[in-house]
């Protein structure tokens, strides 16, 4: 006989006064620190964080082992395991794309052509901030993210100073260029499948999240060097098929959205579909480059052009090539929340949050808190309770949970894939100096609601 919603509701234990809830309170805390001080310690980010998730289902499963209720574990463990799967392989995609783009010299060429036009390093810094805000949009933030800081490491490279305060204004402006889009951040996708926000009124967010990118922009733009970067006498040329890849890529956003809006399919379905695009044109590339050297090895007489090493590819090594060390992070953070969730202590937080104090405070501390925690899972957490609240307040809740995580580096997929990929320049650290002007901007930003968005109030 099948299991009724209260029985199996039954055999959900309140851990939060536990002994076991405290320990694995206690775990997650010193996991986090740990990941926080990587650039001193020199240990990766995700070894703590695999490690707290993997002791605090352990935790978890003792507890429910002695209780009998040892099924339940699995369940839920296996219901996180399925969002963290979802996310991976978004990610596994969109990072073998920017991995094939810059094989095939895309960076490399726009980094030529940004240094050909004399731009100043602050006149580079405003193009990257604007590029990565309306990618965001369209583009997940990570991937946003980590496009730009190929560009910044290239164009940067021999001014630190630029590349570490650009760094900060692309995790800024990425996270902000999500918030106003339904299908610009992990966020804005929950609420708008709750139904809770309709999607026209997403765009209500256009001008708060402006003002959450440009407001911390126009304080740091004084502390760019004037100077301009040396000009370059590369003249790199993009490999057969590179422009191709960068249409590809584009069709690939376009199949998860359409997937997520008329299939009814996670965006994950179409990514997948997308890397299929990437795998099929491989094995064209490889074909032609094959071709190519066999009649270059026929060629007596030399006249054909060698081509085939520009025509080889592929797309298996630039899956090895990912950040694995972000991705592994990733498990540990939604893993461990998943596990804090499950013995009772998001909901805990929702309750006193949402019951205590007025909604506009509590809106605005749950933006604070995605700094430290994940905000699909905060947002999550919030849609579970769906307080009585009204569509302003939603608006709200959705705009400061989006652009909350830019206070810290950790806060954002966006500053933890640049950490990882410009390591030693752009720091836990070093983003934290600048969290004061981020702060303006999340303050300003909130403002700027109220006072354009005051009819849905």
């Amino acid at each position: 006989m099948a299991e009724t919603a209260s029985e199996a509701a039954s055999k959900i234990l309140d851990l939060t006064r536990h002994p076991v809830g405290f320990g694995a309170i206690g775990i997650f805390g010193v996991a986090y620190m740990l990941a926080m001080v990587e650039e001193v310690t020199d240990l990766r980010k995700s070894k703590p964080m695999v490690f707290a998730a993997s002791a605090i289902w352990m935790l978890i499963a003792v507890v429910y082992a002695v209780n009998d209720f040892g099924e339940e574990v699995g369940h839920a463990f296996r219901s996180g395991l399925e969002g963290y799967a979802e996310l991976f392989l978004f990610l596994m995609v969109s990072m073998a794309y920017l991995n094939a783009m810059e094989e095939r010299g895309v960076f490399d060429t726009l980094r030529v052509w940004l240094l050909s036009k004399g731009f100043q390093y602050r006149s580079l810094f405003w193009i990257t901030g604007i590029l990565s805000f309306a990618m965001s949009s369209v583009l997940n933030n990570l991937t946003t993210a980590l496009l730009m800081g190929t560009v910044l490491m290239a164009v940067g490279k021999e001014n630190r100073r630029f590349v570490t305060v650009a760094c900060v204004n692309v995790v800024v402006a990425t996270n902000a260029g999500g918030s106003f889009s339904p299908f610009g951040d992990i966020t804005t996708l929950l609420v708008w499948q709750k139904g809770v926000v309709p999607f026209a009124d997403f765009f209500s967010l256009l001008v708060p999240s402006i003002v959450n990118f440009v407001l911390p922009a126009a304080v740091m733009h004084a502390f760019i060097p004037k100077a301009k970067p040396a000009a370059s006498s590369d003249q790199p040329q993009m490999k057969r098929g590179a422009k191709f890849i960068i249409f590809l890529f584009v069709l690939t956003i376009v199949t998860a959205v359409c997937f997520e809006n008329f299939l009814r399919l996670p965006p994950v379905a179409g990514m997948l579909a997308g890397l299929t695009y990437l795998k099929f044109f491989s094995f064209y590339l490889q074909k032609r480059s094959d071709r190519q050297e066999k009649a270059e090895a026929s060629d007596e007489f030399g006249v054909l052009p060698p081509g085939g090493d520009q025509q080889s590819f592929d797309v298996f090594k630039n899956v090895a090539q990912l950040e694995w060390d972000t991705l592994l992070f990733f498990y540990g953070v939604m893993m461990s929340v998943a596990g804090l969730s499950f013995m009772g202590y998001l909901t805990l937080a929702s309750n006193v949050l949402y019951g205590d104090i007025s909604p506009t405070v509590a809106n605005i501390l749950i933006g604070i808190f995605s700094a430290f925690i994940d905000n699909g899972t905060i947002m999550f957490a919030v849609l579970t309770m769906h307080p009585d609240i009204s569509q302003g307040q939603w608006l709200l809740v959705t705009l400061t949970a989006g652009v909350g995580g830019s206070l810290l580096a950790i806060g954002s997929a966006a500053g933890v894939g640049l950490m990882g990929q410009a390591k030693g320049v752009y720091t836990f650290s070093s983003h934290l100096k600048w969290m004061p002007v981020i702060l303006l901007g999340y303050f300003g930003s909130i403002a700027a609601h109220f006072l354009i968005n005051g009819r849905y109030f």
